[in-house]
Parts: structure tokens; C-alpha cells; sequence
């Protein structure tokens, strides 16, 4: 694939102990445009992978503390890591055919032995990033988010607008909620990672089916949910928020569902964007998090229990 044609340099993380193999791919992959990110552990590679969104994973079987392809499963159960994002997994020693379906049901694209081709290499991602590349493409455009089947950011504001410009229209209440999960210190071996997830997923499942069909629900990051609901003041927001999360609040002790609201009386009188009141919500609900006290829904702009 040509430079030109690239959205950006396509960011490598390779997760491997051996500085010798990942020199070699290093090598390999600069003089073709490839940024690559060195992670040595698994714990180091979920990490990275997660602040730093890359477009292609390299991970050798044998990682320092964990196995390779049991952190490739983590990667592709880790709602934070694109579905599209190519995985290939590397061995030191001769790609064995057992091996390769190993990789490939563990959730990898590719099983490569320690005979690298410089030429054939380059050309096999290049076909892994431009498929990336339009399939992230084609779920920006999209209106929806497909993990969870709720709207994305795009659809959400979209349908918000739709929502505000009726509101206003018939001087109806207007309100903005945003939600997150926390994981929480527990003594069970089910790490936080595993906790936020299956939160995530629960989450969003409530939000289906207990949402009003007149409000537009959807998700705005990784672990966060919104829901934009006319004819809502701030007390029915709070209403609100307390029966979409009500049983999850309570049936999972080690994950903190939070939220943070917007709400105004009569949105012909007080005509914020949408956008504006989901970044009101947003900041909102950051200061649920940050709370000392247990609060675990606050208002914009109010100091006090709501």
C-alpha cells in the first residue's frame, strides 16, 4: 500500500521479551512508513494497546507472564481494541499447522515462525492495514456503535439535534445523562479489566431495554453511555438514572456505576447545543468519580446531593 493512500503511519506494538526479534522487525517495518511501540510483558502490551489504539499487534507466543495467545484472547474481549485491529502472532521456532489454528481461533489474523521475509512481511500488512483502515472508515460513518448496538457519538448527536430542535419548538424540558463504570477493589481473582467489561456489557443491555423509546441512548467511550431525553427535568433525570442502573448498582458489588446530568426546565428558554449539554453531563459525571462521599450521580454545576 502506497504512503499516500495511508490515513496516518500505521502504529506497530510488538509485544515480545527478545530485543534480537524485535530489532529484526523493527528493521523490517521503518524503511515501509511502520511506527512501532515495544512492549516486553503482557500486562505492558494491554496497556499500550489501550492508550494507544495502534493498527496492527505483533505478540510472540511465549511472553515473560502470560502466554501469547492468552493475551490475544484478552485483546479481542477488551471493548477499548477495535474488532478490526489485526493480531498476528510470532514463534521463535517453525510455524507448526497445530500452532497456526491455535492463533487463528484464539482470535489472530496471521501465525508467523522466526523466518521473517523483509519483503513478504511488509506486503502482508499492508493488506491488514488498508483493511483496518476501511473498515474504521466505515464505522465512522456508521450511526452506531456495534458492540453494544446503541448509537455512536455521530448518531447520538445527530438524533440529540432532532431531539433539541422539537424541544424547542414546544417549550419541553431537555435533559442530558451520562454514565460510566468503575471497577473497585475486590478479593476475587477476576481481574478489573474483566470486571469493567462484563459492567460494559450489562450496561449497555439496560440501557436497551429499559430506555424509553422517545429518548436516544448511546456510547460515548469506552466505558461510558449517554442519553438524551426530552420532556425530562432535572428530577426525572435522576429518575432515570436510578431505573436503567438500579440493578446493576446493586448486583455488582466490585463495579461503581456513576452518572452526571444537564437538565434544563424549558429548552426554548435556555437553547445549549446538545453537544454542549453532553460535555456539561460529561464533566459531571467525572466529579461522580471523583467522589469521596458515595455520590454517585451529581448535577452540573451542583455542589449538593441531588
Amino acid at each position: 500500500m502506497a504512503a499516500a493512500a495511508r490515513q496516518h503511519p500505521p502504529l506497530v506494538v510488538i509485544a515480545n521479551s527478545q530485543e534480537l526479534h524485535t530489532r529484526t522487525l523493527e528493521s523490517i517495518l521503518g524503511p515501509h512508513g511502520y511506527a512501532v511501540l515495544r512492549a516486553y510483558t503482557g500486562k505492558q502490551a494491554l496497556e499500550r494497546c489501550r492508550s494507544a489504539r495502534p493498527d496492527i499487534i505483533i505478540l510472540d507466543a511465549e511472553l515473560p507472564d502470560m502466554d501469547g495467545l492468552d493475551l490475544c484472547r484478552a485483546l479481542r474481549n477488551d471493548p477499548a481494541i477495535s474488532q478490526s485491529t489485526p493480531i498476528l502472532v510470532t514463534s521463535s521456532g517453525h510455524a507448526s499447522r497445530k500452532e497456526r489454528l491455535e492463533a487463528l481461533r484464539a482470535g489472530a489474523w496471521d501465525f508467523l515462525g522466526s523466518a521473517l521475509d523483509d519483503e513478504e512481511l511488509p506486503l502482508r500488512l499492508d493488506a491488514y492495514v488498508h483493511a483496518k483502515f476501511d473498515a474504521d472508515r466505515a464505522r465512522e460513518e456508521s450511526l452506531f456503535d456495534q458492540p453494544t448496538g446503541l448509537y455512536n457519538v455521530r448518531g447520538l448527536s445527530r438524533r440529540a439535534r432532532e431531539l433539541g430542535s422539537h424541544a424547542f419548538r414546544s417549550h419541553s424540558p431537555f435533559a442530558c445523562v451520562v454514565f460510566s463504570t468503575m471497577a473497585e477493589d475486590g478479593d476475587d481473582e477476576v481481574t478489573p479489566e474483566a470486571k469493567l467489561s462484563a459492567a460494559v456489557e450489562r450496561l449497555a443491555k439496560a440501557l436497551r431495554e429499559r430506555g424509553r423509546v422517545a429518548d436516544v441512548t448511546g456510547r460515548v467511550g469506552p466505558h461510558e453511555f449517554a442519553v438524551i431525553a426530552q420532556d425530562t427535568d432535572a428530577e426525572g433525570a435522576v429518575r432515570m438514572a436510578e431505573r436503567l442502573t438500579d440493578e446493576l448498582r446493586v448486583s455488582e458489588p466490585n463495579v461503581r456505576v456513576v452518572a452526571g446530568f444537564d437538565a434544563v426546565h424549558d429548552y426554548h428558554e435556555a437553547p445549549i447545543d446538545p453537544s454542549e449539554m453532553l460535555a456539561r453531563a460529561s464533566r459531571a459525571m467525572r466529579q461522580s468519580r471523583a467522589a469521596a462521599n458515595g455520590q454517585w450521580i451529581h448535577r452540573f454545576e451542583s455542589a449538593g446531593p441531588n
